[in-house]
């Protein structure tokens, strides 16, 4: 049995209102989740005593608005709709602030006095994931005087940018939105953009991270980052979040099949000699489209999550497990 992680513990990417959206009932234990779960095929691992329960003090919380697919023919068509489902999702995080569940962040000084308080709730921090619900890029500021900090200009491909799956690069409209970005000091998420994409926007200059992303290196496709583009995001400070996907963790492994926590330490470990460890942190997206059918080997729930630190240099456990999120989100919120 290994020790239960005690430091600080920050996620850069959780779908907490996506989930809610979706009937989840998000307030008991994971085991009353299971057992009245909405979701078919998932198996359930994050509530907020859950998080409690592993230590998680922040996470960058999503605003995602899921777009019209075959499997998901509810999704949104146009801007009004992603807005919609943005604007709802936001409201919810309202709502359970006012329930004392969570508190929202959305600046370095709130940061550090939530960190500094151990019976705070979970403080969350509002990144959107995909900009749709953006109806131009003049619609950046509301965002941000809604609190948004961080936003992903892709998921998909977007009216902003080629996105998994979807290459392309910035279109007219994405390069606007990307320097408004730059101007009014909003971090871009790179996680889920296309290499075109990706490179259109480091030639912009913003802020960037990547708040849920694994080494191509490791693993192929578009999903991931390539080497020169975790070095172009450590040059801008930022950090690297690790996803707790298995079939992002090795290559070829089908849906279905689980791999050892090993896997994520080697994507730690490449990015780490390539960034270093004050770059290398968690952004696990658990319970983002999948649950612990699909996690790595002995990660059963979220209070699971910190057991990759046993595999890392001793002296990298702290950074990756929240100090580099903290220093990250306190210097640049």
């Amino acid at each position: 049995m290994t020790t239960p992680w005690t430091g600080l513990l920050i996620d850069g990417h959780l779908d907490l209102a996506f989930n809610a959206g979706m009937g989840r009932d998000l307030t008991g234990t994971v085991m009353q989740l299971r057992a009245a779960d909405p979701v078919p095929g998932q198996v359930a691992t994050v509530t907020f005593p859950e998080l409690r329960e592993a230590g998680l003090r922040v996470c960058l919380g999503t605003l995602f608005a899921a777009p019209s697919t075959p499997s998901m023919p509810a999704g949104y068509t146009d801007a009004r709709g992603a807005a919609a489902q943005a604007l709802a999702q936001l409201d919810q995080y309202h709502r359970w602030q006012d329930a004392g569940l969570i508190r929202l962040l959305s600046s370095g000084a709130d940061v550090t006095t939530h960190l500094s308080d151990p019976a705070a709730p979970l403080g969350v921090v509002l990144l959107m994931e995909g900009a749709d619900p953006l109806h131009t890029p003049d619609d950046l500021a509301r965002w941000v005087e809604r609190g948004v900090r961080i936003i992903g200009p892709a998921w998909g491909a977007t009216r902003y940018a080629g996105g998994t799956d979807a290459p392309g690069p910035l279109t007219s409209t994405g390069r606007e939105l990307v320097g408004a970005m730059r101007d009014l000091k909003v971090t871009l998420d790179a996680s889920h953009l296309d290499d075109a994409s990706f490179w259109d926007a480091a030639e912009i200059g913003p802020r960037m991270i990547a708040s849920h992303s694994n080494a191509r290196a490791l693993v192929p496709g578009n999903r991931h980052l390539t080497d020169d583009m975790a070095r172009a995001i450590a040059a801008t400070g930022g950090v690297i979040g690790l996803v707790y996907l298995s079939r992002f963790l090795r290559a070829s492994v089908p849906d279905s099949e689980r791999v050892p926590v090993e896997a994520l330490a080697e994507h730690a470990r490449h990015y780490a000699g390539l960034v270093g460890w004050e770059r290398v942190a968690l952004g696990t997206d658990m319970d983002g489209g999948f649950g612990a059918e699909k996690t790595p080997l002995g990660i059963e729930s979220y209070r699971d999550v910190p057991d990759v630190l046993n595999l890392l240099p001793v002296e990298a456990r702290s950074g990756v497990a929240g100090g580099n999120w903290a220093r990250w989100l306190e210097a640049t919120l």
